[in-house]
């Protein structure tokens, strides 16, 4: 019976540690439209990358090194090497802060924007 709860214990165990170390070893999927800086924490709701002031939307998401959200209050430090993408207003809404390996991998080019249909010929012209 003690044999029986060791194993048991064990394969439960070995269980956690090989969740754990696959949860660790994905990449985050950055979307093409991300752009990469430097970003100090300032007064919420606004952010310092690459030493310009830009706002935060109103929704916006930050996520640290785990993948798990941080509150932009909470956030330390200077000098924070982010992945981030803005609206068309200019506001930043997601932003990824960057691990070592991260960081030294450059980012995908992103897609090129498709060439729009040309405009219908009228016959009347």
């Amino acid at each position: 019976m003690e044999f029986t709860m060791w194993t048991q214990r064990f394969l439960i165990g070995c269980a956690f540690a090989v969740a754990t170390m696959s949860a660790q070893a994905f990449d985050r999927p950055f979307p093409p439209t991300a752009k990469r800086g430097v970003m100090t924490p300032a007064v919420f709701p606004t952010i310092i990358i690459d030493n310009k002031t830009r706002m935060l939307t109103p929704g916006a998401r930050i996520w640290n090194q785990d993948n798990t959200i941080e509150m932009p209050t909470a956030l330390r430090g200077s000098e924070i090497f982010v992945n981030y993408t803005e609206i068309d207003g200019g506001e930043i809404d997601r932003v990824w802060i960057l691990t070592a390996d991260e960081a030294k991998r450059k980012l995908p080019k992103p897609l090129e924007s498709a060439t729009p249909f040309p405009a219908p010929v009228s016959k009347f012209q």
